[in-house]
């Protein structure tokens, strides 16, 4: 059984939260609780609410369902953070050298989903189990490289001189020296 629930204009940017929602993401709901009330950042506070807020939705749908679902038994499945909408003021705040910047307030849009079914680990679903979560594929090296938008010819590759006249010339070197050593031992 799944539950959702979502936390709609939380104060603070998207980008701060999802610090947040990155620890939590595929934690047991006890562990997620934990971290989210001893961590000091200032959007942990909502994200909490809103996990509550989903266990609590879980347990009703539970009850109408007529399921008996253990709070304990739930995870983390999903959860994301969407940009909400920038608040721009007509005040100004200080900035250096005597300017002056707009006061923005950043607002996010929390989205949390808990599951009871069972999480499959890598190692399960390669001997055949179903993974819950989705696997990202694995990028494959792209011929072009991007820089700033642009897409840049490959790179040539670079292959090491071969070393085939090197030795010829050791080779030579060595049976001159033997040579020499030869001519030496007959001259005595």
């Amino acid at each position: 059984m799944e539950a959702r629930a979502s936390a709609r204009y939380l104060r603070g940017s998207a980008q701060k939260a999802r610090l947040m929602i990155d620890m939590i993401r595929g934690k047991n709901v006890n562990q997620a609780l934990a971290i989210l009330q001893f961590t000091n950042k200032r959007a942990a506070d909502g994200i909490e609410k809103c996990v509550r807020s989903a266990i609590a939705n879980a347990s009703e749908a539970a009850e109408k369902a007529n399921i008996a679902i253990d709070p304990d038994d739930l995870w983390v499945k999903a959860c994301f953070v969407d940009r909400g909408p920038t608040k721009n003021r007509r005040r100004v705040r200080p900035a250096p050298q005597g300017r002056a910047y707009r006061e923005r307030r950043h607002f996010c849009n929390v989205t949390i989903l808990l599951s009871n079914d069972e999480k499959v680990t890598a190692a399960d679903a390669k001997k055949g189990g179903k993974a819950t979560e989705a696997k990202p594929a694995k990028l494959q090296e792209s011929k072009t490289r991007k820089r700033g938008g642009a897409v840049l010819a490959p790179r040539a590759k670079r292959t090491a001189p071969k070393a085939e006249s090197a030795p010829e010339t050791k080779s030579a070197s060595t049976k001159s020296e033997s040579a020499a050593d030869e001519t030496a031992t007959t001259e005595e």
